[in-house]
């Protein structure tokens, strides 16, 4: 999880990086090519309730799962049967005022849930024809730049109290790490008054709107679809190369008053599923490592939707996503992206550059409406879990780790963002 020094860049200074990836547009044009299709998916329904007593709140930190059953373990074991799958998918709220009930769950549709039938569609023979494809930079990307981290899509990545990123999927939720909550046997300390930063622009005056005004066609960018992209943030690293400077060597449109802060809001409910939770003589299981927040009252901001893509490789490059705030770079966002190394239903390993703090962010892929065209289109496909150690026949290695969204789980956050079955048919 250690993040390499001579692949941490800023915006203000990131030069160097532009050589390696000649243009914003040569690292998206391979995501150009393939477009996201619906997929069917279980129905969840709430079968049972039961009051539980009042949590205790002692885990000292948002500590990551210890040793785990990885990829290579789990080839090994049996399918979960929809007993099993309802047993591990039912589900722990725990409310502010201390309330905590358990929901027993029933899967309808659980028939071919882990085939691997594809929800990616791409080009006739585009893969084929860039056999000589750079597989990304592995690199983290310091945002500093106000326009960058207050809009879409990074302005979508938060910041929790105890200390780990989430992301936004809906007006009320975010999406994040169980252990950034629970450590598999009891919550954490600050999960009791837990609270969500969202970065925002300063007020100018005390009582002002927080977020401000917006520039002149921000607005009716961001209805389509895009306020700031990747390719942009690319892009406005090579034009900080003939960024006129002032003599202090500060940007001459640079303005402290109205630089992003973080605004925050309260928690008002928490759900961890059973799978997150450990049993008597086991290890917690990171296949169920996420968790999703309710807040108490809407952010107003934009969202990033949630999705399902069984084969991340299906993607050119098998290339992911992920903004978080990570520890070493207090209050900024930091951007990412890299290949996905190897996958399983339900865990991806790769070679993302992250430090503590950017556990529970949204792994999420981007790719366009159509094929070659349309808006971009980005789903949350995941969540980053941290650096963990896996068993690989009896030797322990270490790999950055994020948490797949399958069909069930998809169909589980959903069930616990909308409550209606109705809206949770298809990803």
């Amino acid at each position: 999880m250690t993040g390499h020094p001579s692949l941490l860049f800023s915006l203000t200074a990131l030069a160097v990086a532009v050589s390696s990836v000649s243009t914003g547009a040569s690292t998206t044009n391979y995501e150009d090519d393939c477009h996201l299709t619906q997929i069917n998916v279980p129905v969840i329904l709430d079968e049972s309730t039961v009051r539980l007593q009042s949590p205790e709140f002692t885990a000292d930190d948002a500590s990551e799962p210890g040793v785990m059953c990885g990829i290579e373990c789990q080839r090994k074991l049996p399918e979960a049967r929809p007993a099993e799958l309802e047993r591990l998918l039912s589900y722990e709220t725990i409310y502010e005022n201390g309330t905590r009930i358990f929901t027993k769950i029933k899967l309808e549709g659980v028939t071919g849930l882990r085939n691997k039938t594809s929800s990616v569609v791409c080009k006739t023979g585009q893969l084929k024809r860039r056999k000589r494809q750079v597989y990304g930079m592995d690199g983290r990307f310091v945002i500093t730049d106000k326009h960058f981290t207050t809009n879409y899509p990074f302005a979508a990545s938060v910041k929790l109290s105890t200390g780990c990123s989430g992301i936004l999927v809906s007006p009320r939720h975010v999406l994040t790490s169980a252990h950034c909550v629970h450590n598999g046997q009891v919550y954490l300390k600050g999960t009791k008054r837990l609270r969500v930063g969202i970065m925002k622009l300063r007020s100018k005056r005390r009582g002002g709107r927080q977020q401000g005004g917006r520039r002149r066609g921000e607005k009716r960018r961001e209805d389509e679809g895009d306020v700031a992209t990747e390719g942009q943030l690319l892009k406005r690293v090579k034009d900080n190369r003939r960024k006129r400077k002032n003599r202090f060597g500060r940007d001459t449109d640079s303005d402290q008053s109205r630089q992003p802060v973080f605004r925050w809001t309260r928690v008002k409910l928490t759900q961890v599923p059973t799978g997150w939770t450990r049993r008597a003589g086991k290890e917690v299981s990171a296949d169920y490592d996420y968790a999703l927040l309710e807040l108490k009252r809407p952010h107003k901001m934009k969202f990033m939707e949630l999705g399902v893509v069984p084969v991340v490789k299906d993607i050119p490059a098998g290339r992911i996503h992920f903004s978080s705030f990570d520890n070493d770079q207090l209050g900024k966002v930091v951007y990412r992206f890299c290949s996905v190394s190897e996958e399983s239903s339900d865990l991806m390993y790769q070679h993302c550059d992250a430090q503590k703090g950017s556990s529970g962010a949204g792994v999420y892929v981007r790719l366009r409406d159509q094929v070659g065209q349309g808006k971009w289109k980005r789903k949350v496909i995941g969540v980053f879990s941290g650096h963990q150690w896996v068993d690989v026949d009896g030797i322990q290695k270490d790999y950055n780790v994020a948490v797949r969204i399958t069909p069930s789980k998809y169909a589980q956050i959903c069930h616990w963002i909308h409550g209606d079955a109705s809206q949770c048919k298809q990803a």
